[in-house]
């Protein structure tokens, strides 16, 4: 069992499988080049897999798949198929721009896929376009449809932008709503790779933008989860997560891998253990070792103090963020 120096139990990993992705958004990496990454950088899946399985052995319950857009890597149902098989039990998620889902969504639930996030900051194909520099909403619409045909369990994500899709919020919950699914409103998380001059809604904004529309009222909040849940009237759910508070620190269950082999303890905390070498070594108790290191690094609460005007300089790319 992994448990960090304040007493929180780790047993949910977050990896990044590659920092490549098809879209530019204006809140992650809007000027970065599309030849910037290169493909021989991302960790083969296969030794990925032996700190899954270390992971897994050192109690990890839940395991979500990330990116950049995890999508783009190869055999990616081949690396779910194997965690699924060493340990059937395991809560496997995905998170994903949605575009690729009309290829894959079946293919990763029979390997074992259970859930997936999809984002979905506008319905409407110009805003899109705006946010992510690609005409995509009839793709994205389409690989939500086909994911939950399939059977996965579906959660839609929106981070509002003052200016360019804040009234929108509505009409998501509407449409979350019409799918049967839960929508969560994630706030603008400030980093030095987003576009210059973007500005997120805070918690209360959210609310207030629903409240336009509809009746809610505050429901417990998700075990070990970042989002505060609200209940509709009328039926449905939506969630907030506001990473500018640091209520959900003191109950976070997490650790993030990137795609170049860095633990990193904390989504807002700069410091990360390499485990790059012992994986490309197959060295599980050097894997463990590292695992174990980046759990009791892991900081009581994240460095997001407004005050401080504090602006990450990690890549969310990086580490699923």
């Amino acid at each position: 069992m992994l448990i960090d120096s304040f007493g929180r139990t780790v047993d949910y990993i977050r990896i990044s499988v590659t920092n490549r992705c098809n879209f530019r958004c204006q809140y992650c990496m809007p000027d970065t080049p599309e030849d910037f990454f290169d493909a021989e950088e991302d960790i083969p899946l296969a030794q990925l897999l032996e700190l899954v399985k270390v992971a897994i052995d050192e109690g990890v319950k839940k395991i979500r798949i990330t990116g950049g857009e995890p999508m783009i890597r190869k055999d990616l149902d081949w690396f779910i198929a194997q965690i699924y098989l060493y340990n059937p039990e395991i809560d496997i998620a995905l998170t994903t721009n949605g575009f690729y889902l009309r290829h894959f969504a079946k293919s990763l639930k029979e390997a074992g896929l259970k859930r997936i996030n999809v984002s979905l900051d506008s319905l409407k194909p110009e805003r899109v376009a705006l946010i992510s520099k690609k005409n995509v909403l009839p793709q994205i619409l389409e690989g939500i449809d086909l994911a939950l045909s399939v059977g996965l369990i579906v959660k839609l994500n929106m981070v509002p932008l003052k200016g360019v899709n804040e009234d929108e919020i509505p009409d998501l919950i509407a449409f979350a709503q019409s799918k049967k699914v839960t929508i969560r409103f994630i706030e603008f998380m400030e980093n030095s790779h987003a576009k210059e001059g973007a500005t997120g809604l805070r918690q209360k904004e959210i609310l207030e933008r629903v409240a336009e529309r509809f009746s809610y009222k505050k429901i417990e909040k998700e075990f070990f989860g970042p989002a505060t849940l609200y209940e509709l009237e009328g039926g449905g759910k939506f969630g907030i997560i506001a990473p500018h508070n640091d209520d959900f620190c003191e109950s976070c269950n997490r650790v993030r891998i990137s795609s170049d082999g860095k633990i990193i303890p904390c989504l807002y905390f700069e410091d990360a253990v390499d485990a790059k070498e012992a994986m490309e070594k197959g060295d599980r108790e050097g894997i463990r070792r590292a695992l174990l290191q980046a759990v009791t690094n892991k900081p009581e609460k994240n460095e997001w103090r407004e005050e401080d005007n504090k602006t990450s300089g990690r890549a969310f790319y990086q580490t699923g963020g």
